[in-house]
């Protein structure tokens, strides 16, 4: 089984990241063979500060590797650092239906942000197949935003197929985990850096914890219960805490007698807890310099040798050899 998983070099990771993505691409990494990737293309659909690409490229690789990423596991490298995948693009472009593009939301919803109509942003589902199939990716670990253009990938697998032979294009299958696929954010929404509501995975324990501590609450007294129905502390406090100590705060809601700033308090306590490992695991890369710079050169190359093999394929199928 091969897996494949890409993430945006948009920022900073936030908690949504990690659980959507990251935590459970890293527990697959004991039970297949691991394609992870980080999606510098894909992130010029927003953004064209090349000092911030750079920055955030390496940012991204080194908190996926603290967050648990084993290169002896997983070959793991920069999208940009494969020029097959837009070959490939361009072939799965000839069998793509303008009308499949068209009814992405993805597109309509970044646009209706603010984000400019460029051509990458609506031909984005395309860029996203071809990083997927020019791998032979049997699994992809995504969130639930990213189900539609899965569904566009397997579309344009079965096109492949159906024009140049079975056999071209390997189907994959989209692995969401339903409990933890959308996290939210600090306002209840889907956290999101577009929603200004994400709780970073790494900075200083003072204003993380002051962010925890900044969301909004009812107005119910301290002495009365307090609704669980639609809590974002409870919630986020859900993704860190043990299943014992969650009950204790479901019943504590239930009985009343305890505020929400214990609440919020006990809430701070567990993330920062939670992600005590990963900061040590930072603070050991961030010792040597030069240890991302080697992991991701050695990942390219790995990955080449790969989309290589998949590419002549696909050329050979479509005429191109």
């Amino acid at each position: 089984m091969r897996i494949l998983t890409g993430l945006q070099p948009s920022g900073k990771l936030h908690v949504g990241n990690y659980f959507g993505a990251m935590e459970p691409a890293v527990r697959l990494q004991e039970e297949g063979e691991a394609f992870y990737f980080i999606a510098d293309y894909h992130a010029m659909t927003s953004s064209q500060n090349p000092v911030a690409l750079r920055e955030n490229v390496r940012e991204l690789a080194i908190d996926f590797l603290a967050c648990g990423l084993d290169p002896k596991r997983a070959v793991f490298f920069r999208q940009s650092a494969v020029p097959e995948v837009n070959e490939l693009a361009w072939i799965l472009s000839t069998v793509c239906p303008m009308g499949l593009l068209a009814k992405c939301h993805s597109y309509k919803d970044k646009v209706a942000n603010g984000i400019s109509p460029n051509h990458a942003l609506f031909a984005y589902p395309v860029l996203m197949a071809a990083d997927i199939l020019l791998y032979d990716s049997n699994k992809v670990p995504v969130g639930k935003d990213q189900k539609q253009h899965l569904e566009v990938t397997r579309d344009l697998a079965v096109k492949l197929n159906e024009t140049y032979g079975e056999g071209t294009a390997v189907l994959p299958e989209a692995i969401i985990r339903d409990d933890t696929a959308v996290v939210a954010g600090l306002d209840g929404q889907k956290m999101s850096k577009s929603y200004n509501n994400t709780l970073p995975i790494f900075g200083e324990e003072k204003p993380l914890k002051k962010l925890i501590m900044k969301i909004v609450s009812d107005s119910t007294p301290i002495e009365a219960p307090k609704p669980t129905e639609g809590s974002v502390i409870l919630s986020l406090y859900k993704l860190f805490a043990s299943d014992d100590a969650y009950a204790t705060m479901i019943t504590d809601h239930q009985n009343g007698g305890i505020g929400y700033g214990d609440f919020k308090k006990r809430l701070a306590e567990a993330y920062w807890d939670y992600f005590a490992p990963m900061r040590a695991r930072r603070d050991e890369i961030l010792a040597d310099p030069g240890y991302v710079d080697q992991v991701l050169a050695d990942g390219a190359l790995r990955a080449r040798e790969e989309a290589a093999k998949v590419l002549d394929r696909i050329r050979l199928a479509a005429g191109l050899r």
